[in-house]
């Protein structure tokens, strides 16, 4: 009986062990900047939002003006070299292997080769780093510059990726401002009021996500001498490079790499039109050797060495891509452009609620401030967009999330028919909200 009578008392003293609450040591995640912002600094996590605004129900097919990924619609089917390339690297059993962490040395040779053509200096296989598409190659130099205390000045309106980056590894953020009336020009005489001595370096993307604009060699220049005098980097995002129908030919900052070090973020994502390959690089421009001794080299280099790879199958099909795609392709896709572009610019004149301050000259996007005092029952930029997929299908971009609140960002870079079509139902949209007492003419 009193071994029974023991035994249930220790029963009970377990049952209340196990009542107790633990203190999960993990639940301080919740802390942490994914969970804090990581939802709000994601193009992608805010299209999903506003994706599920749509009512499935509806007759019409719903149309993407988010993001920059035409490659659903056959006018912008990738070049048949590039996709003869991939099947060639596939069918020779070369390259089911894993890659070196910085990139098989072919291919890290083809895109330096690619990539010396438009430069005053050549560079060599020792400067290319391959990377997992452009988004790897933003992770890796956000990583590798975000030490103790420093900060990082970004353009406003931007890619949220960088902000996001800066965020999860405690990088400082400080942003200038891109100048609408001034074709989004770069506010160059503010850069050196907002930068310190813990400033590391400045992002210019060009051809310009979400802007459109194309800098010129005077404007690029010109940043490029600040950034020598303030001691900084570069970092070039040219994921857009070539993608240009303007006035302004593209210039790739590493021009100027003789002025201050840059690090060009480029891949084959956009201009061959083909982001679900995953394939990037990092391009160290830098002929003065500055970034060597800093360790900034092999800093990229450790990095890689610990993380995923591109897959070795499109490395092996690299140097015949870059090489082997004809300039066709790339003229009929820039004539795509060219003539959506010029739809999207005409139409949104169009739309007396809408305000396109600059004609885009390059990459697939342009920016639209919203005249919400014309609108009613419309409260900022992100309910714009849900009341606009729920009401019609169309999915467009906040500029909340690219930096602009009550902007939105549309894209060009869908075929024409489907264009047109979305800026109608735009326009039939603000009609439909427009206030009551403004005059017949909106």
């Amino acid at each position: 009986m009193a071994t029974h009578q023991n035994g249930r008392a220790a029963a009970c003293e377990n049952d209340d062990e196990a009542a107790a609450p633990v203190r999960w040591q993990f639940a301080r995640a919740k802390e942490g900047a994914l969970a804090a912002t990581g939802d709000k600094l994601s193009i992608r996590a805010v299209r999903y939002r506003i994706s599920a605004s749509v009512d499935e129900r509806g007759p019409r097919p719903v149309l993407p003006l988010a993001h920059g990924d035409p490659s659903v619609f056959p006018a912008y089917r990738t070049a048949a070299e590039a996709e003869d390339a991939v099947a060639a690297a596939l069918r020779s059993g070369d390259f089911n292997c894993y890659p070196g962490g910085v990139g098989l040395p072919a291919a890290r040779r083809a895109v330096a080769e690619h990539l010396s053509h438009e430069l005053p200096y050549k560079l060599s296989a020792d400067d290319i780093f391959l990377t997992a598409g452009g988004t790897q190659a933003i992770e890796v130099v956000i990583t590798v510059l975000a030490q103790p205390g420093t900060n990082i000045l970004l353009p406003k309106p931007g890619y949220p990726n960088y902000e996001a980056r800066a965020a999860f590894n405690n990088l400082e953020v400080r942003h200038f401002d891109l100048i609408p009336e001034r074709g989004w020009e770069i506010d160059v005489d503010s850069l050196e009021s907002i930068a310190d001595h813990n400033t590391t370096a400045i992002v210019i993307i060009n051809p310009n996500n979400p802007c459109g604009s194309v800098y010129t060699y005077e404007h690029l220049s010109k940043v490029a001498e600040v950034a020598r005098k303030l001691g900084i980097l570069v970092i070039a995002d040219e994921v857009y490079g070539n993608l240009v129908f303007g006035s302004s030919p593209f210039i790739p900052m590493g021009v100027f790499g003789h002025v201050a070090p840059v690090l060009t973020i480029g891949s084959l994502s956009k201009r061959w039109i083909v982001p679900g390959w995953r394939l990037g690089w990092v391009a160290v421009c830098d002929p003065n050797k500055i970034l060597q001794g800093t360790k900034i080299i092999r800093s990229i280099t450790n990095f890689l060495n610990v993380s995923t790879d591109p897959a070795t199958f499109i490395q092996g099909a690299l140097p015949h891509i870059l090489e082997d795609t004809r300039e066709e392709f790339f003229k009929r896709i820039i004539n795509l452009l060219a003539e959506t572009s010029e739809i999207c610019y005409r139409e949104i004149k169009d739309i007396k609620f809408i305000t396109c301050p600059h004609k885009p000259e390059g990459s697939m996007f342009v920016m639209v401030k919203l005249n919400l005092y014309l609108l009613e029952g419309i409260d900022d930029d992100i309910d714009f967009c849900c009341k606009l997929a729920k009401e019609e299908s169309v999915i467009l971009c906040p500029g909340s999330v690219l930096g602009m609140e009550n902007w939105v960002r549309i894209t060009f870079a869908i075929d024409s028919s489907s264009l047109l079509d979305g800026l109608e139902r735009i326009k039939s949209f603000c009609q439909r909200h427009k206030k009551k007492n403004l005059l017949n003419g909106f």
